[in-house]
């Protein structure tokens, strides 16, 4: 009776090594907040395993109103992703609710990630570089930076391999050959915008300096100084009063929010308008996201500053 029940369990555990490998399993469950990290996320995680998206479709990450579905992807996650609570306030309070033992980590935490001060509305002038001490006062779209990217992926393939280290040596590998992707990626956006760097422009709000520092364009002011409060008619007349100054300005919207004020702000002047997303929300998620996110700024900006 013994050995029929030693047989039995043995068939089993068999029968559960061969469905359920131990790979499979050590694999951590991780979900991840905007699409240009998650695109970092899955770069490093290639052939290994394939983290969830909170923020998709056409949501921006100001003022996301989370859903049940979301709440689930977050309270099976064994290890969460995130710009942190000064950017997503939507997640902050979800995620210091969880009652699972998901390890939280804000990517304003990775080494080498170089931080600029939020700039002052009025100039877009006199913006410092370096770290910064006191994350309040820093600009927290620091993915527009390619450079940055590199910082994140080398911290997440690291984060990764602490709760795989059986896939470390992959997770670092990933990691690396997507770090050359970026280098190329770099060269590629300063030789293709070379020619607009004197070239003015007016954004829907300031989520772009990070990408202007690494590529060398500029702008000039945003229609809002809050993209979760819409401006008002003050707000809309200033800036439509600089747009004819500038003359033949490019003033950009974004996907995420209505046209109207743009419209509003070009009316009626020699401005052309153009459409820029810090998000890439049209863009298919995957590893390849971020890249193609960087690729179609530059793309906005050559195709409306060449008119």
């Amino acid at each position: 009776m013994a050995m029929n029940i030693n047989r039995y369990v043995t068939r089993v555990l068999c029968f559960m090594a061969f469905f359920f490998p131990i790979h499979a399993i050590a694999i951590p469950s991780v979900s991840v907040s905007i699409k240009p990290l998650h695109s970092l996320v899955s770069a490093v995680m290639d052939g290994i395993g394939k983290p969830l998206l909170i923020v998709n479709g056409g949501s921006s990450e100001h003022g996301y109103q989370m859903r049940p579905t979301d709440a689930q992807k977050l309270s099976n996650a064994n290890l969460v992703f995130w710009i942190g609570p000064q950017l997503e306030t939507f997640l902050a309070k979800t995620l210091d609710n969880l009652s699972t033992n998901a390890e939280v980590v804000a990517l304003t935490d990775a080494p080498g990630v170089h931080f600029l001060d939020i700039r002052l509305e009025e100039n877009f002038e006199g913006h410092h570089h370096g770290h910064i001490g006191h994350e309040d006062s820093a600009d927290l779209h620091f993915w527009l930076d390619p450079e940055n990217a590199k910082a994140m992926v080398h911290f997440i393939a690291e984060k990764l391999a602490l709760k795989d280290p059986k896939h470390a040596v992959l997770y670092r590998r990933n990691a690396q050959v997507y770090e050359r992707h970026l280098d190329n990626l770099i060269k590629e956006v300063t030789q293709k915008l070379l020619p607009f760097r004197e070239k003015p422009f007016i954004v829907f709000h300031d989520a772009y300096q990070y990408f202007e520092n690494r590529f060398g364009v500029k702008a000039v002011g945003s229609i809002t100084v809050n993209p979760e409060q819409m401006p008002g008619v003050k707000r809309i007349n200033k800036i439509h009063e600089k747009v004819k100054k500038l003359d033949s300005v490019c003033v950009f919207s974004e996907p995420q929010f209505s046209a109207r004020l743009v419209e509003s702000v070009i009316e009626g002047t020699y401005a052309k308008s153009g459409i820029l997303d810090p998000l890439g929300v049209n863009i298919k998620e995957g590893a390849e996201q971020y890249i193609m996110l960087i690729r179609n700024i530059a793309a906005s900006f050559e195709l409306c500053l060449s008119r």
